[in-house]
């Protein structure tokens, strides 16, 4: 017994030695597999080329990559290299920012970059006071009632629908917009307001109209959220415009995790309409661009519920 005893406490012995060896040998092969992920990720900051601020929610993409990421609130960003090739350009685009592209390829350092892009000047037009009354005008959805389903996106992701004005009334600035936030997910979720002209291909989204960054948070979700944008004097377009929901992500917890391999964002969600007859909703991703949703359900279209009030102008 006594032998027993020695010859099982040699085995404990040797096994816990034998358990730290192999986990030192597996700590030795991981560390380069470490030092390889690391090089393997890009991470900067996006700044102001004249005041050095940052800024905060500028896109991030890779042209050919096809993939992108979405920088925080203090600018920093962080996404995976090229797998496809070993050269690519970095696409830049900020709200009210001059697009642009740096060029990845070896040699090029990639960790903690530094990439500043000039401001773009917006031109204010004259204002022209004339005779007339002005009435509120509503366009969009008309409904308060949902329709079956969820929109969601990922952080960059945008859902923008066009407010035509269909019987060609004149039209002055817009007032407000609306966004029909579901109650499932986390309503409360920041997101940010967009405003498009329908001058993109396919006449897609691609002119902003409102070029502030109005980063806004719906009290709770279930019912319509407005938006006032009186202040900012924004002209709608004879024709209509679209209203987006960009989805952000707010917070140190943004950094630090990489979203795009193992962080799904489970934020506000919006609810579709089945009001039209016509595709009028587009979604944008990261790296991809526009693409029309043609969703259809008993003849008419899934279209995101949004709505916007702008002034009508009476002769």
């Amino acid at each position: 017994m006594p032998v027993f005893i020695v010859i099982l406490g040699y085995t404990l012995v040797c096994s816990h030695m034998l358990q730290r060896v192999l986990s030192l040998f597996a700590l030795a092969l991981l560390l380069p597999a470490l030092s390889f992920a690391q090089d393997a990720k890009m991470t900067g900051r996006i700044v102001d080329d004249k005041t050095k601020e940052p800024i905060p929610f500028a896109s991030i993409g890779l042209k050919e990559e096809q993939t992108g990421a979405l920088t925080n609130e203090y600018g920093f960003f962080q996404m995976a290299m090229p797998q496809k090739a070993q050269q690519d350009s970095l696409i830049i685009m900020a709200l009210g920012y001059f697009r642009k592209a740096v060029l990845i390829k070896p040699g090029i350092k990639v960790q903690d970059m530094i990439i500043e892009v000039p401001k773009r000047a917006i031109e204010l037009k004259n204002v022209t006071v004339t005779g007339g009354k002005v009435k509120d005008l509503a366009l969009g959805s008309k409904s308060n009632t949902p329709g079956e389903g969820m929109i969601q996106g990922m952080p960059g992701s945008q859902y923008a629908f066009f407010v035509k004005n269909d019987k060609g009334k004149k039209l002055g600035n817009v007032r407000s917009v609306s966004f029909y936030i579901g109650e499932n997910g986390f309503p409360r979720e920041p997101f940010r307001v967009r405003l498009y002209k329908a001058d993109g291909n396919y006449n897609s989204p691609n002119t902003d109209l409102l070029t502030e960054n109005i980063v806004v948070s719906a009290p709770k979700g279930g019912e319509w959220y407005t938006v006032d944008l009186t202040q900012y004097n924004i002209e709608a377009p004879v024709e209509g415009f679209f209203v987006a929901m960009e989805w952000i992500v707010s917070g140190d917890n943004f950094y630090t995790t990489n979203f795009m391999d193992n962080y799904t964002p489970y934020g506000q969600i919006l609810r579709p309409t089945f009001e039209f007859k016509e595709a009028r909703t587009w979604n944008y991703t990261i790296g991809r661009g526009w693409s029309l949703i043609t969703l259809s359900s008993g003849g008419n279209r899934y279209n995101a519920m949004i709505r916007a009030e702008v002034d009508q102008i009476k002769d």
